[in-house]
């Protein structure tokens, strides 16, 4: 009997937004037993179940103990898919230096971000949490970086990212960095309006956005 890759990254999907860590790894493990590639499973289906909790979190039907066993509950699948991600091969890395910028101390999107760059063949730079945004500018330069991701998911933090951006600005070195950002509040006009290169709604996004950006193919 052949298995429906989309039902099970609908029920992955599922198991992260009810929270359900068993169901998580159950549903992972029968991905990687049926060689379903483990790249789509994260895309479609933990990505996209925390996608759904920032939603209902943006809603508040959510708060903040949900969205933290939500998260658990996508590590769990992570921990079984994770070793199954084929890592891209390509020339000369690409580098982005992420991180979630000061005042906000949630990182689970990030993390997906990370993880999702990494496997797809670039070197990530991870900064942490409640990151300063003359630190994003100090550790682009430090490493040549071709990229700054900053994320945040609460709306007090938002001008963090149109700080990168004008200290970068102010240092004449706007156009050395593509400047992405995401998060809950975030969104394209945001991006425009304070100059960013890029906006991404997911960890998906991100990856093609700065493929895109950089002029990958792919």
């Amino acid at each position: 009997m052949s298995v429906n890759k989309e039902e099970l990254f609908k029920k992955l999907s599922d198991a992260v937004v009810d929270m359900d860590e068993a169901a998580a790894v159950s549903l992972a493990e029968e991905i990687v037993a049926n060689q379903i590639d483990a790249y789509e499973a994260v895309e479609k289906g933990l990505s996209d179940g925390m996608d759904r909790a920032g939603k209902l979190f943006e809603e508040e039907e959510y708060f903040i103990p949900e969205l933290l066993l939500c998260s658990d509950a996508m590590y769990a699948g992570l921990g079984v898919l994770k070793g199954h991600l084929k890592v891209a091969e390509q020339g000369e890395k690409r580098k982005v230096v992420i991180g979630v910028v000061e005042g906000d101390t949630h990182d689970i999107g990030k993390n997906l971000v990370k993880i999702m760059l990494e496997t797809s063949g670039f070197d990530v730079y991870d900064l942490g949490r409640d990151i300063a945004p003359a630190a994003f500018v100090d550790k682009a330069q430090e490493v040549n970086a071709d990229i700054i991701a900053v994320a945040t998911l609460m709306t007090t933090t938002m001008d963090g990212m149109a700080e990168v951006v004008r200290i970068l600005e102010q240092q004449s070195i706007k156009n050395e960095f593509k400047v992405i950002i995401g998060g809950g509040p975030i969104s394209q006009s945001f991006a425009d309006k304070i100059g960013a290169d890029g906006y991404a709604v997911n960890a998906a996004d991100a990856v093609r956005l700065s493929r895109r950006l950089l002029g990958l193919a792919g």
